[in-house]
């Protein structure tokens, strides 16, 4: 079964450290200088209970999570998130930027943790129903994406992750862009912020034009 695409759909993913908050601010004025309503929101999170629901994530201090745990509970969050946000928004004819989506628990939960990917896209089918027109990939070595993050406060539970874990999230991540080539944009996020925000910004506006604002 082929999940529907919506045209006016747009989702930023990426590894640790890969810039996603300075590419949110450049889609943000490229559609504000055109006029043009859109929708920011994030993942897990993006309702209040899905942000309570993100928080169960992310916590060090209660039990560690099964690789199951947090799946599904990326999946309760991101139910309530689509049909809270996500769908009201594209229905009035907004535009809608999602900080992560389902791709990210294909790379995290299926590269990262090793779960089966027809799990994931069973879930995906039944719970979610969506994707979006464009994926923008912000694609940087671990390492790199790592160095930035230090100093950023104290690490979530997911960030606090062995390097091998990021390696496979990130494999996870290419694996999917190079499945859905049509859908993806990658782009080399240890380019300079302003190369990469550019970059992002102009295959935003190819889809505007596209999709005819």
């Amino acid at each position: 079964m082929t999940l529907p695409i919506h045209a006016r759909f747009v989702t930023l993913e990426g590894g640790e450290g890969a810039g996603k908050s300075t590419v949110l601010a450049a889609l943000r004025a490229a559609f504000e200088a055109q006029g043009i309503a859109a929708v920011y929101t994030r993942e897990p999170g993006g309702t209040p209970l899905a942000e309570q629901i993100r928080g169960l994530m992310l916590d060090t201090h209660h039990e560690p999570a099964t690789a199951e745990t947090e799946l599904l509970l990326a999946f309760a969050a991101r139910a309530q998130h689509v049909r809270t946000t996500i769908l009201p928004a594209l229905e009035r004819g907004a535009w809608v930027v999602s900080d992560r989506f389902t791709d990210a628990s294909y790379a995290y939960q299926g590269g990262g943790r090793g779960l089966d990917a027809d799990f994931i896209a069973d879930l995906e089918r039944r719970v979610v129903g969506i994707r979006p027109a464009l994926t923008l990939l912000l694609d940087v070595p671990v390492e790199v994406g790592l160095q930035r993050m230090r100093g950023r406060g104290a690490a979530d539970r997911i960030e606090s992750e062995r390097n091998d874990f990021f390696e496979r999230v990130r494999q996870g991540y290419r694996d999917r862009a190079e499945a859905e080539a049509g859908r993806f944009e990658v782009i080399d996020a240890s380019q300079a912020a302003d190369a990469v925000a550019a970059q992002a910004v102009a295959r935003l506006r190819a889809l505007i034009a596209q999709a005819g604002r």
